[in-house]
């Protein structure tokens, strides 16, 4: 069975109308989860929860798409 990991982070834009972080040393990581229902769940919490500051966004990044099943190894995992 194939996972479909979600990861959840956000922080302060320097322009809201921009994806650009004002500071991504300070990103907020709120985690790592196994489906789009959870994720989704995690992302509207941090949303909500940060509503009255313009500036701040929280994303949902699709990490099952950055690995490609086919391949017996991806380009990080030959790395090492």
């Amino acid at each position: 069975m194939t996972q479909r990991l979600h990861l959840v982070f956000g922080g302060e834009l320097v322009d809201p109308g921009k994806n650009i972080f004002k500071d991504v040393d300070d990103i907020h990581i709120v985690g790592i989860f196994p489906n789009y229902e959870t994720a989704y769940n995690a992302w509207k919490s941090e949303a909500q929860r940060t509503v009255d500051n313009a500036h701040m966004r929280y994303y949902i990044a699709h990490l099952h798409r950055l690995r490609d099943e086919e391949t017996a190894a991806s380009g990080t995992e030959a790395l090492g």
